[in-house]
C-alpha cells in the first residue's frame, strides 16, 4: 500500500473534512480504498495461521465506512480522519451479548498505526459474563494477566471508561476486583508507520496481534462457559 499517499490524504482530510473537498477527491480515496482492502485481505490470511476462526472473514465487512454518524454528534465534520478495520469470526465489528472479539487497526494522518484485540464496550449482558467468568477462573484470568507476549507488545488491559467502585453484586474484596471495574476487555498499542517499508505493514500486525490472541482466547472461553450453562 502506498502508505505516504495514505497519510497525506487523510491529513488534507482532515484540514479540509467537508462534502465539496472529498468529492473532488474521490478518485484518490477510491484508490486508497482498494489498497487497504488488499491490506485488510493479507491480514485476514496471515491472522487466519494461528487463529482459523477469522478465516472466512469478509474483508469488505471488516472495513470500517469512512463517513461519521453525526445523528447525535456535536461534531458535525461528515468524513472519519483514518481508515480502520475490525477483523472478527463471525463480521460482526462490535461485541455483542453472545460474545465476539475483534482484531482492530487503524491509520491515520499523522503516520500512526494503532492496533489491539479484545472486547470494546460489550452490551451489559456480556459484559456482566466476562465479570462472572474472572470470578470463576480467577486462576486462569490471572494467567492471561502474566502472559508474556501480549505484556511485551501491549501493557495492561486498557481501562478506559473503568468503574470508580466494583460493579453491583461483586465482592469489592475479590483479587480481581480492580478489573472487575473494567467497561472493555481490550489491549492496545500505537506505532509509527514505516513510511519507507510498506511491505512490512502485515506483516508487523500479524505479529502484534497474534500477541493478543491469550486474550482473544480467553474472551471465547466466556462464550464456551456461557453455553455450557
Amino acid at each position: 500500500m502506498h502508505l505516504r499517499d495514505l497519510t497525506q490524504f487523510l491529513t488534507e482530510l482532515s484540514e479540509n473534512n467537508n462534502r465539496p473537498w472529498f468529492i473532488m477527491n474521490k478518485p484518490r480515496y477510491d484508490i486508497l480504498r482498494e489498497e487497504f482492502l488488499a491490506v485488510v485481505t493479507e491480514l485476514i490470511s496471515e491472522l487466519s495461521k494461528f487463529d482459523r476462526q477469522v478465516a472466512a472473514c469478509n474483508p469488505k465487512k471488516a472495513m470500517f465506512r469512512i463517513n461519521r454518524d453525526i445523528r447525535f454528534a456535536n461534531d458535525k465534520s461528515p468524513y472519519k480522519t483514518r481508515f480502520s478495520a475490525g477483523i472478527t469470526p463471525k463480521d460482526l465489528r462490535r461485541p455483542s451479548a453472545g460474545g465476539g472479539s475483534t482484531y482492530y487497526f487503524q491509520i491515520d494522518g499523522s503516520g500512526k498505526l494503532l492496533f489491539g484485540a479484545g472486547e470494546y464496550l460489550p452490551p451489559a449482558p456480556r459484559l456482566k459474563a466476562i465479570r462472572e467468568q474472572i470470578v470463576n477462573d480467577a486462576t486462569g484470568f490471572a494467567k492471561l494477566l502474566k502472559n508474556k507476549p501480549m505484556r511485551a507488545t501491549f501493557g495492561h488491559l486498557q481501562e478506559e471508561d473503568k468503574l470508580q467502585r466494583p460493579p453491583k453484586g461483586f465482592d469489592a474484596q475479590h483479587v480481581h476486583v480492580e478489573y472487575l471495574k473494567l467497561k472493555s476487555f481490550f489491549v492496545w498499542t500505537e506505532v509509527d508507520l514505516k513510511l519507507n517499508d510498506p511491505d512490512q505493514l502485515v506483516p508487523e500486525l500479524a505479529r502484534g496481534l497474534k500477541d493478543a490472541f491469550a486474550l482473544v482466547t480467553w474472551l471465547r472461553s466466556v462464550e464456551a462457559s456461557n453455553a455450557e450453562e
